[in-house]
């Protein structure tokens, strides 16, 4: 069966090294063993909005190579039911908000289908999902038990200090300098999610580049009061 064309692509920051395993070590070991050495029994990944779970399930796609793929719902579900067809093959397939797909009689029969097909090819299916799969609203009795014998983990979120740590690795990642004070600095002066984090920083590696700046506080500051 042949794949239709979807227009995915994986982030360059989504890899292992650029995420924080800070209380989630248990679940960053288990896919990376999935990714590099193919041990393992796939995953269901839990967890609320910018809690890592797209990074994560990229991660694994990166490092995997061709021989994995990832297949995020908002993309999914306008392509209808069709657009899962022939990914069995791969032997990981990484589905990002599955519980999106929850409720949708033809969905479930393309997911169960699915899910039989890359067991038998002894492949990994590695799903993320906002809450537990006893939380998400399956119809079908027999993808739900196919689902239940994926490990699952829960994420967890940052603590305060781990905030700042993962700014600064993001950052380092990207060839940035961010220094502890002016890392504090964004802590108390945006938003405290890490999506808002990542999206601000985002906007000052564009700012200092066109400057030829540093992410000195003052200039931060600056590039905040601009925004407001």
């Amino acid at each position: 069966m042949s794949q239709l064309a979807l227009p995915i692509g994986l982030a360059d920051h989504a890899v292992f090294a650029s995420f924080l395993a800070a209380g989630n070590e248990a679940v960053v070991a288990h896919l990376e063993s999935l990714a590099q050495r193919r041990v393992g029994t796939g995953a269901w990944l839990s967890g609320g909005r910018a809690s890592g779970k797209s990074h994560l399930l990229q991660a694994v796609c990166a490092a995997a190579g061709d021989s994995a793929a990832y297949l995020p719902a908002d993309m999914l579900v306008p392509a209808g039911p069709r657009a899962i067809e022939g990914f069995a093959a791969r032997s990981i397939l990484c589905i990002d908000d599955i519980d999106r797909l929850a409720g949708r009689a033809d969905w479930e029969r393309a997911l169960f289908n699915l899910y039989n097909d890359v067991d038998a090819r002894g492949g990994q299916l590695v799903v993320t999902a906002s809450g537990s799969l006893r939380e998400t609203a399956f119809g079908l009795a027999d993808l739900a038990s196919r689902l239940s014998r994926l490990p699952a983990f829960a994420l967890q979120a940052l603590a305060e200090d781990d905030r700042m740590a993962a700014l600064r690795l993001r950052a380092s990642h990207r060839g940035l300098d961010l220094p502890e004070e002016t890392a504090r600095y964004l802590l108390t002066r945006t938003r405290r999610d890490m999506a808002s984090l990542y999206g601000v920083l985002d906007r000052l590696d564009r700012e200092a580049l066109r400057a030829q700046r540093r992410l000195t506080v003052p200039f931060v500051r600056s590039v905040l009061d601009e925004g407001r």
